[in-house]
């Protein structure tokens, strides 16, 4: 048995106010699992993305999240789940005006293929992108892999 609180928990950088990996802390073998806090404007991820090899289920806590999937928008409130099947593209993001709080977990855990894709400036569209440690090993980058610009940075 393993316990935790988020408390004991520190935040890894990204595209949120926070994100604690609590699978990390509970020492989990077969899913993931993420708590999130997203001020309004913030996103899960870092980019429109799908993982080839794993399902993913966010249980929205607090606020409200919109989804961007293949299919259009998708709204989650509070005490409502969503599930995205292995292979299916999806950006959750909080378009609210008030903080969101959320779990997401993915099955398998050690699933680490993700497909990211962002607007690029340089490009024009939504290009595949990679995440990096940025130089000054002070944030995370996201690169363009058609031209090379970063398309984010993130502390």
């Amino acid at each position: 048995m393993e316990k935790t609180a988020l408390t004991a928990v520190d935040s890894w950088a990204g595209p949120q106010a926070a994100k604690k990996p609590l699978s990390r802390a509970l020492e989990t073998d077969h899913v993931a699992i993420n708590y999130y806090e997203l001020e309004p404007g913030d996103s899960f991820g870092f980019g429109y993305h799908r993982h080839p090899g794993q399902e993913e289920v966010f249980y929205i806590m607090t606020g409200t999240a919109t989804f961007e999937t293949e299919d259009g928008d998708v709204t989650v409130m509070a005490g409502e789940a969503i599930r995205f099947e292995p292979g299916e593209w999806q950006l959750g993001r909080n378009a609210g005006e008030r903080q969101l709080k959320a779990l997401a977990m993915g099955a398998p855990a050690d699933e680490r293929e993700t497909e990211l894709r962002r607007e690029c400036s340089a490009c024009g569209d939504r290009q595949p992108t990679r995440i990096e440690r940025a130089e000054d090993e002070d944030a995370l980058v996201t690169i363009c892999e058609e031209c090379g610009a970063e398309t984010g940075r993130y502390t």
